[in-house]
């Protein structure tokens, strides 16, 4: 039986955090902006939180000016390394859409983020560039949720873009209520503590 529950809650727009106790260290303490979500089809996503070492102006000159702080290049996950995936944070949102109906090269993830080919470079504040992307195939991430390996909760605009994202998994959860907002405080190193 198809959890539809669930289908609300996985959505473009809302964020993935990694549980601490996650094996896989490709996500250790990660925080994924879901792109896409189809229960039939599958579910990608970026991880917002693992800065690359290279500048964005090095590969995209064009685009230095408009790159959120940290202005480098962001491993987005460990899918397709060689694919870039560009979120924007536009100017006015009016502007990216006729009738309701996305200008051509813009995809909405939320009102305020979208992803954009990279020969757009105009009505944007900034933008973030991700080498690679996270992907699952379907129902893939619903059982690693079931599992207790991710959270599901909502993104801010901020997150996308944070100027801190080695604090952005225990800034997303904190704010969160309950039990939830106190795994922030889960040690690197549980043996240490």
């Amino acid at each position: 039986m198809h959890d539809h529950t669930r289908d609300r809650a996985l959505q473009a727009g809302r964020l993935l955090v990694a549980n601490p106790l996650l094996p896989d260290p490709n996500f250790d303490r990660t925080v994924v902006l879901l792109l896409a979500y189809d229960p039939d089809g599958g579910t990608a996503g970026v991880v917002l939180n693992r800065p690359g070492e290279g500048p964005v102006a090095v590969p995209w000159p064009r685009w230095e000016g408009l790159a959120a702080a940290p202005a480098v290049l962001f491993v987005g996950g460990p899918v397709d390394r060689t694919t870039v995936i560009c979120l924007a944070s536009p100017t006015d949102v009016t502007h990216l859409s006729a009738g309701g109906v996305p200008r051509p090269g813009w995809v909405p993830v939320s009102p305020e983020i979208g992803t954009i080919d990279h020969g757009s470079a105009n009505a944007f504040r900034h933008v973030r560039m991700f080498a690679g992307y996270a992907g699952w195939a379907a129902g893939q991430v619903e059982h690693e949720i079931d599992a207790g390996a991710w959270w599901v909760v909502d993104a801010t605009p901020e997150d996308a873009f944070c100027a801190d994202p080695g604090r952005l998994w225990k800034r997303v959860l904190r704010r969160q209520a309950g039990s939830l907002a106190l795994v922030a405080s889960y040690p690197g190193d549980p043996s240490n503590n």
